[in-house]
Order: C-alpha cells, then structure tokens, then sequence
C-alpha cells in the first residue's frame, strides 16, 4: 500500500509504503486504543454522572443495579422454591418416622412420650461462618437420605414386633375369669366325687353362675358340644399343637369354626357335666399332651408368652392316650 503525504502548502511531499503486515498491525493498535478509550469515557462519565447525580447517568445506573439485583433476586428464589420442596418432603417423611416410631414404641411396651423428649444439649458457643448455599444443600441430601433408612428400619422393626405380638396373643396367658384366682391345681388329688386318687388335668375357677368366660388366648372353635362329664365344652385351636379346653359352662357364645380373639366372652360359668358346684375347668394341651395351665398363666407376668407355644410336656404332664378314666 502506498501513501503520499504533502504539508498544507503542497509544497513538500513524501511517498510511504506499507506491507500487509504493518497495515494489520496498524489497524490493531488502533482498535486497541480506541477501546480503551471508550472504556475510559464509559467509566469517566457514568462515575461522575453517578457523583453528581446527572439525571442520565443516574437512570442508567439504578437500571443496571436493578437489573443484576432482579437476577440474583430470580436465581434465590428458584434456589429457594427447590430447597422449600425437599423441606416439604423432609416434613412428609418425619410425619411417617413419627407415626411408626409410635406404633414401634407401643409394639415394644414403651410410652411414645417417653421417646418424644427433648433431648438435653448445650455448651459454649463457638460462633462460626455462615453456611453456603451448597453445604446447605448437602446437609438436606444427607438428612433426606438419613431419614429415608431410618423409616425402613422402623418398618422392619415393627414387622418382626406385630409378628411376636401376634404369636404372643395365641398363647394362653390371660386368665379365662377376672379376679379369681384357681382352686383346685393341676395334678393328682383325691377326686372329690368318686374319693380315690385321680389325675386332675386342668384348673378350677370358682365363681358365681353367669360369670363370663373368657378366652386365654386367640384362636380358632374347634369343638363346641355338650359332653357327658365337660358338660357344655369348647375347644379352642392357637397353632401349632395348643389347644385349651373351657368346662361346665352354663351357657356358650360361639360356635364350631368361630375366630375369637384373646380375652372375648364365649361362655358363662355354670356347673354342668360331672361337676360338685359352679365354677370353669380350664385345661392346656399341647401336642395332645395334658400341661399345667398356672404355667402359662405364669408365663404371662414373667416369660416371653411365645417360647412357650412348643414347649415339651413336663414330668406331671399326661398324654390322653394314657388315661383310661378321668375324675374331674
């Protein structure tokens, strides 16, 4: 590229030559200035306008202020409406840790308020820093996750406990009649009927006609009938070989293939069948085999109900194929 310059007069002149590469050279120094020269102006004038409050400048500036404070306002709250949805879920989630830790409590015999205390903290103070958005973040996933395998094991918890508590409520524990406490025990005695020695294979509750007759444990009428020495009988079935015999009853209240459930009515004391007055003859078999009923009853204030639903005949215990006549 050629270049001719001459002074104002024309009267002297000088011819220049540039390559492309001092042209472009050239051109970006003076790109380069002319931009640092807008910078200077751009910040010259919108420094000083702001300082003495010149009505342009002025509006442009609260413009751009009120543009970047609209954007850092938009990105809090949609930080916010995100962390406000995993609080709610949080919320939803120690509502039902709640509601099984209640249920697992009273499964287990424990008062839910006992549980529900404050625990007791304190200390010095060491203030810290305040915490970011992220390690915010991180202790609501690490809280969410925690809650999340806490409610899994309450619901496992509680499973295996309302089985126990089911096994517990098939066991005879409960005393068929309220407040009374058995007569005459398991065992031989002299037979108050026939005067000899004779096994006696249950327990004796003395009580008033009509008194009620309640079941010992959960379970299934296997036989309900009017036998010659039980007089009105029921048999009731608990699984797994346990069976429990009411006798002498004056009136029954179930029938053959009825599901009652522990401490139910079925019956009302009475005195018939082979009987000297009112009151229930209360017998435990397990695997057909005579057992001590004040054993179960027993177990219900002191042993875990449930091992002793296969427990194995004790020395005083008889199998009914080995009695040939019961006196009762």
């Amino acid at each position: 590229m050629h270049l001719i310059i001459t002074d104002a007069w024309l009267a002297k002149s000088r011819a220049v030559h540039l390559s492309g590469k001092q042209l472009l050279m050239a051109g970006m120094g003076a790109s380069l200035a002319l931009m640092l020269v807008a910078a200077g102006m751009y910040h010259w004038v919108f420094l000083k306008g702001a300082r003495e409050g010149w009505p342009v400048i002025g509006t442009l500036v609260k413009l751009v202020v009120k543009d970047e404070f609209a954007q850092r306002d938009r990105i809090m709250r949609e930080n916010l409406d995100v962390m406000a949805k995993q609080l709610g879920e949080m919320q939803a989630k120690m509502v039902q840790i709640e509601s099984l830790g209640e249920r697992v409590s009273g499964l287990a015999g424990i008062k839910p308020n006992e549980i529900k205390t404050k625990p007791g903290q304190g200390g010095v103070l060491v203030s810290g820093r305040s915490l970011t958005m992220e390690e915010l973040q991180s202790t609501l996933d690490d809280l969410e996750r925690l809650s999340g395998q806490r409610t899994d094991l309450l619901t496992v918890m509680e499973s295996r406990l309302f089985e126990q508590k089911v096994k517990s409520m098939l066991v005879p524990t409960q005393s068929p009649v309220s407040n009374v406490t058995a007569g005459s025990g398991f065992g031989w005695r002299i037979d108050p009927i026939a005067g000899r020695s004779a096994l006696h294979t249950g327990l004796d509750f003395q009580a008033p006609p009509g008194t009620p007759i309640l079941a010992a444990a959960g379970g299934v009428v296997v036989m309900q009938e009017v036998h010659a020495q039980y007089g009105n009988m029921i048999e009731v079935d608990h699984g797994k070989g346990l069976l429990t015999r009411y006798a002498h009853a004056s009136r029954v209240f179930v029938k053959n293939g009825d599901l009652i459930k522990r401490g139910q009515k079925i019956a009302e004391v009475g005195n018939t069948g082979r009987s000297t007055g009112p009151h229930l003859h209360f017998e435990v078999l397990v695997q057909g085999v005579f057992q001590d009923p004040q054993k179960f009853l027993n177990a219900g204030h002191s042993l875990p109900a449930q091992q002793l639903a296969l427990a194995p005949a004790q020395k005083t215990a008889v199998s009914t194929a080995n009695i040939h006549q019961v006196q009762r």
